[in-house]
């Protein structure tokens, strides 16, 4: 098992919004003593919930030496993904954060950067990638592989052997067939059930799950 899961006693948490809310509990639940939010919106943006806001970027990369680890609390797929990297390169403490009330499988492999909520399940031998958010009560099952930068929304389920590229989205309550790849910077909407395969950059709709466009094109 790779986890890339640690606790100590401050973790930075960029990105202070509702979603930025959910991931300090988590943490604190996980067992991290503290957790100190930044903010491009800072010193404009001061509190997030019953959280300071502490700083901004810069902030951030000047404590990097004395915090004990760091996770990004971005929706924004690729927003994250570009902030992932830029921590990594400077050697940061990137870390997971594992709510105590997920399930996820001793085989499983979880990518650091990544967060998984309560109620999240992940399966035996599941690939979660770098950056990932498994949401609210998701399940990721058997042999799942998520590229990195991927967000499986809140109550979404991805049956066995499901691959899902960089950087997609899985809509609240959408499900996804057995087998089925889905490329890169796919959006699936909300309540979808994805039967087939998925090209990159597509946005898809429904039961059975079709395109609505191409983004870019």
């Amino acid at each position: 098992m790779n986890r890339q899961v640690q606790v100590g006693h401050t973790l930075a948490i960029m990105g202070a919004s509702g979603h930025g809310k959910v991931v300090a509990e988590a943490a604190l639940a996980a067992g991290w003593s503290a957790v100190e939010f930044y903010d491009r919106a800072w010193p404009g943006k001061q509190r997030v919930g019953r959280w300071a806001i502490v700083g901004d970027d810069a902030g951030l990369a000047s404590a990097l030496n004395r915090l004990d680890g760091v996770v990004v609390a971005i929706g924004n797929n690729q927003i994250r993904q570009v902030l992932l990297t830029q921590l990594r390169q400077a050697e940061a403490k990137v870390v997971s954060v594992l709510h105590p009330a997920a399930c996820v499988s001793v085989s499983a492999r979880v990518e650091p950067g990544s967060v998984i909520m309560a109620g999240a399940i992940v399966n035996a031998d599941a690939v979660i990638g770098l950056g990932t958010i498994l949401n609210t009560a998701c399940s990721v099952d058997h042999d799942c592989i998520l590229g990195d930068a991927v967000h499986i929304s809140p109550g979404a389920h991805l049956a066995g052997d499901v691959h899902v590229g960089d950087r997609s989205w899985i809509g609240i309550g959408a499900s996804v067939r057995q087998g089925v790849r889905i490329g890169s910077g796919v959006i699936v909407g909300a309540g979808a059930a994805v039967v087939s395969d998925v090209e990159d950059d597509l946005t898809v709709v429904g039961v059975p799950a079709r395109p609505l466009s191409r983004r870019g094109a």
